[in-house]
């Protein structure tokens, strides 16, 4: 199916429709799209409240992702093509579904929105493997235009742009339209956000929002408990973390005889333990 879909994909692409047919993705729709993000999931959903300082790191954020979509060559954009939109078929593989919405916009808008998928998850080496390929199939002018370490930076901040306005959209369909069942999809979505902060210092503000603000919102929001990500083995686990971590303070940090700091060699490796288990880090 993925290999089709990408052939599909660049087939869109060289369409040329005349002028004015259809509308341009421009600033003040890539704007509002992540604005769904501050609104809908911060505001509305999570009741998280932004300093004016950070209300304007986030807008920078905004404008730096709005910018490297503007920044990239223009093509026909479906805007949601994604592995729910793709139907198997016998013939012209695949069916093509809701492009109703299509605009004129940046070359990997669809790309990431296809191998970055809010519903299905792929290992990022596969990921950029494809992106790749759709790269090198690209007529020699455009890779003349974009070469592969530009490409790969568009495509990424493209996908950052397309995940903050899902997720937006997935508390918005929650709130306003009574269908929750989205939400599950929105650790997905933000993950592909967080795991660029090393690549991108540029985002720091937006990495660290979502890492350690919206996701423990959600997490309190979602009404979990320990039993939802393990039960007893999850108290076993930690339990042996802890007791692991006062094994390590007597046996490196015998030289300092106060407990309290063993103690807190144990209650550090039980926080990451039940971290990682419970999808936080």
């Amino acid at each position: 199916l993925y290999g089709d879909a990408l052939a599909a994909l660049a087939a869109i692409q060289i369409c040329r429709p005349a002028e004015g047919v259809l509308p341009a993705y421009d600033r003040p729709l890539l704007m509002n799209e992540m604005q769904l993000f501050r609104d809908w999931l911060v505001g509305t959903h999570l009741g998280l409240e932004l300093s004016a300082a950070e209300a304007g790191m986030l807008t920078t954020a905004f404008a730096l992702l709005a910018g490297n979509a503007l920044e990239q060559p223009q093509v026909v954009v479906h805007r949601d093509y994604h592995s729910r939109n793709l139907m198997l078929t016998d013939e012209n593989n695949p069916g093509i579904l809701d492009f109703q919405d299509a605009v004129e916009g940046p070359l990997t808008y669809d790309l990431v929105s296809l191998l970055k998928d809010c519903y299905v998850k792929w290992p990022s080496e596969q990921v950029w493997q494809w992106a790749l390929d759709f790269h090198a199939g690209l007529d020699a002018s455009m890779r003349s235009r974009v070469d592969e370490t530009q490409f790969r930076r568009f495509f990424e901040l493209m996908g950052v742009q397309r995940h903050l306005k899902a997720a937006g959209i997935f508390c918005r369909l929650n709130h306003r339209d009574g269908k929750p069942g989205f939400l599950q999809d929105i650790p997905r979505t933000l993950s592909y956000i967080v795991e660029l902060g090393p690549r991108y210092p540029e985002l720091g503000f937006l990495v660290d929002l979502t890492r350690t603000g919206v996701y423990l919102a959600l997490f309190r929001a979602a009404g979990h408990s320990a039993q939802d990500f393990g039960g007893w083995p999850l108290i076993v686990t930690g339990s042996l973390a802890a007791f692991c971590g006062v094994l390590v303070g007597k046996r490196y940090l015998h030289k300092v005889t106060m407990k309290s700091v063993r103690v807190l060699v144990g209650a550090l490796l039980f926080g990451v333990g039940l971290a990682l288990l419970t999808g936080l880090i």
